[in-house]
This record gives C-alpha cells, structure tokens and sequence, in this order.
C-alpha cells in the first residue's frame, strides 16, 4: 500500500523576504522555499510578474507581494513594512545588468547600477535588521556575481556594484554577529533573462571559459542560498560561494 510523501516543512514559521523575485533564480528561490514551508514576502517591481509567480506557486496562502522599486531608503523601509512578524531571511536578489561604454553619457546608468544593485542592499539592510529574529541567527543572503572577480569589460558600474555588495557582506557579518549570518553567492553565466544579451554576443567565447560546458540552472543557484538559509550553514558567515560552472578558475 503506497503512502503519500511526507510535506516538506523545514521552514514551517519562517517569514523570508524575496527581493527581484520575479526574476528567473528569485522565481525559483520563491518556488522552493514555499514548497518547503516558508511563507514568503515576494518583492520586485514588476507587478504582473509578481501575480504570474503568485499563481504558479503551490501554496498561495504562504506568498505575499510588495510591488517596490526600492530606490530610496524609504522605499526599501515602506516594503518591509509591509511584511508582518519577525523575519527570518533576507534574500536580496533585485539588480540591474546594463552594458555601457567609458564616456560621460555612461554616468546616468552607473548611477542606477550602482544604486539599485549596492544602496538598495544596505537600505534593506538597516531596515529589516529591527525585524529579524532574535532566538536563533537570522540570515541575510545577497547576489553578488562571477563580475566582481573577473571585471565584466562593458559592464563596468555592475562589475564595481557587485564588488561593493561583497565587502558590504563583509562588514556586515562582523557587525551583525552573532544574531544574523551575513553571506553572499556569485553566479556565473546563468540561463535566465538577465545574461541574454551577452550570451547573444559572445556565447561560443563565454562556454569555452566554463569547465562544465553549460549555463548554470536557476534552480542551481536556488538551492545553494536555501543552503546559506539552513540549518547545514550555521557556522558559515561573511563568505562569497562561486555557482560559475568552474568558471573564475578557468
């Protein structure tokens, strides 16, 4: 007689928030913690994505949406307002990925770079850390990428943005210990939405630079921050964990 498989409820009680979660690893992120458990907070600025991801997850009553550009300190606080209860997990994965040239008609989108993919971080940051839980580590999660190591040559505000984000990781492990972890992961060439354009342009050069010989999966990358977000992690803070396929080792 054949038994029904045994719900999955390791984040049962958990309250996680989902930045850029309909963006192909936030959509994957969202999918697995809710199957896990988890009721989760999904936030992004694009308000149809939100409801595509809403409906396909399998637990509606466990997601929440926040539509919210976070491009303002009080942006990023209104969001998490809008979250009740003590919050375990902060997964930051809202950023933007725009080629530009060396000249002075650059600076508008290294402005933008910068502030959404870097001072949103630290806005969340210093409004969620009140919220967090207190009676065992809460865990903040950010998508740094393969960029800040290697340099990504015309994409040099996101390459700088990102690096950012790795030494904010860094302080921020030391200054929140030992009530949150603080970690980050760097993705390499993942095959969403985002890397479309330079995969367009120099695919055949880009997988010749990766050991594995393929673009990394979203749900790859998801499992790894559900990693970072676990009990298996509880030793693990201030680190950057490369999902690149081999790639800065090439």
């Amino acid at each position: 007689m054949s038994t029904a498989p045994a719900l999955d409820t390791r984040y049962a009680g958990a309250t996680i928030v989902v930045t850029g979660a309909a963006g192909g690893i936030g959509c994957e992120v969202c999918r697995l913690f809710v199957e896990r458990g988890a009721h989760v907070a999904l936030v992004d600025i694009r308000e149809r994505g939100l409801r595509e991801l809403e409906q396909q997850l399998s637990m509606p009553d466990r997601v929440q949406f926040v539509v919210s550009a976070l491009d303002s300190p009080e942006a990023c606080a209104a969001a998490i307002a809008q979250v009740s209860g003590p919050i375990h997990v902060l997964v930051h994965l809202a950023g933007v990925f725009v080629p530009h040239g060396m000249d002075a008609a650059a600076r508008p989108t290294w402005d933008l770079t910068l502030a959404v993919n870097l001072s949103s971080a630290w806005d969340l940051a210093v409004a969620i850390t009140p919220r967090m839980r207190s009676d065992a580590p809460a865990r903040m999660v950010f998508a740094a990428s393969v960029a800040f190591r290697r340099g990504s040559f015309d994409h040099a505000a996101y390459s700088a943005a990102k690096g950012g984000l790795v030494g904010l990781t860094r302080a921020l492990s030391r200054g929140l210990a030992p009530r949150v972890l603080v970690n980050a992961l760097a993705p390499g060439i993942i095959d969403t939405g985002m890397p479309a354009h330079i995969i367009r342009e120099r695919g055949e050069r880009l997988m010749n630079e990766i050991p594995l010989r393929r673009w990394g999966r979203a749900t790859e990358v998801a499992e790894v921050i559900e990693f970072l977000c676990g009990p298996q992690s509880t030793y693990i803070t201030g680190q950057v964990i490369n999902v690149d396929g081999g790639m800065v080792n090439s």
